[in-house]
């Protein structure tokens, strides 16, 4: 007898992963399981590139737009919602089809997370206050004393993540990356995995990474900018800014809202923010294709 078996559909922004997902779940009848830390907020569906109405309509898709922008999702709140979806998946005798481009979650899902204490609502107002007021530079400086490896790691302005590491290390006295280390392993070349969270069940993993070649991306994520545009991107943004949403919260930082809010400010030209927007579009697909190339199986 067969196993059941996990379908993983993996890669960067704007590289196709979605239509790729649809087509696989239509033909097989599985089921979409979000697995991007972006698309999980509601509100902003064309700038985070969730699938398109059309994809929805061909095949059932889990944990889309479920989190509302104003709150702050985890690799830890999705890891158990995703394996709640796929447990029920396999109970009703689906194929779960997990897509998304958030390197983390592919290894959470294949190996969970280290439980990081929860840190009070205290440090974190401390650690943005002091960002606040040291600038980035010095900030960072201050993390790097602290946790080496993240500071090295994060992206420039990445304030969220930055301030993240900062209060983890100093609440619990162990840097990030060490809990990130000290999650259990992942082997994301694993030919099969067993879930205890859906009765100890064993299932087949079957991989699909898809990787344009790095100029057709680039391309690609400057064309969709277009898409998005066209689709109602400028829409999304000044149906948020009226909430006054802190800019910190990982749905503001979704590409496309700094850059359309600055137009929408009379900061810049709309092609001033078109343009700044493909940059942040592309930069993002680098870092997404680095991670990929060196953590991917390669067979």
């Amino acid at each position: 007898m067969s196993l059941a078996k996990i379908i993983l559909v993996a890669g960067p922004t704007a590289s196709g992963k979605s239509a790729f997902a649809a087509a696989m779940a239509a033909r097989t009848g599985g089921v979409i399981i979000n697995t991007d830390a972006l698309q999980i907020y509601a509100g902003l569906p064309l700038l985070s590139a969730q699938p398109t109405p059309e994809q929805r309509a061909m095949a059932p898709h889990k944990l889309y737009g479920t989190t509302d922008a104003s709150e702050r999702s985890s690799a830890g709140k999705w890891l158990r919602q995703a394996q709640a979806a796929i447990a029920e998946c396999l109970q009703a005798g689906q194929t779960p089809i997990m897509v998304g481009g958030t390197g983390l979650y592919f290894q959470s899902l294949l190996g969970g997370l280290a439980e990081i204490p929860n840190i009070p609502e205290a440090a974190h107002e401390e650690a943005h206050r002091l960002y606040m007021e040291i600038g980035e530079g010095a900030f960072r400086q201050k993390l790097a004393s602290l946790d080496a490896e993240s500071a090295s790691r994060i992206a420039p302005n990445d304030r969220q993540r930055l301030t993240r590491a900062y209060e983890v290390a100093i609440h619990t006295g162990k840097p990030l990356s060490a809990w990130h280390r000290a999650s259990v392993g992942a082997d994301l070349g694993a030919g099969s995995i067993t879930l205890p969270y859906a009765g100890h069940v064993t299932v087949a993993v079957e991989r699909h990474l898809i990787m344009p070649e790095r100029d057709i991306l680039y391309q690609q994520c400057n064309q969709r900018f277009h898409v998005m545009l066209e689709q109602g991107a400028l829409r999304e943004v000044e149906g948020i800014l009226p909430r006054h949403l802190d800019d910190t919260l990982p749905a503001m930082k979704t590409i496309g809202v700094r850059e359309l809010a600055d137009y929408l400010s009379g900061n810049c030209s709309l092609e001033a923010a078109i343009s700044n927007a493909q940059q942040a579009t592309r930069n993002y697909a680098k870092r997404q294709m680095t991670w990929f190339r060196n953590q991917w199986p390669k067979t």
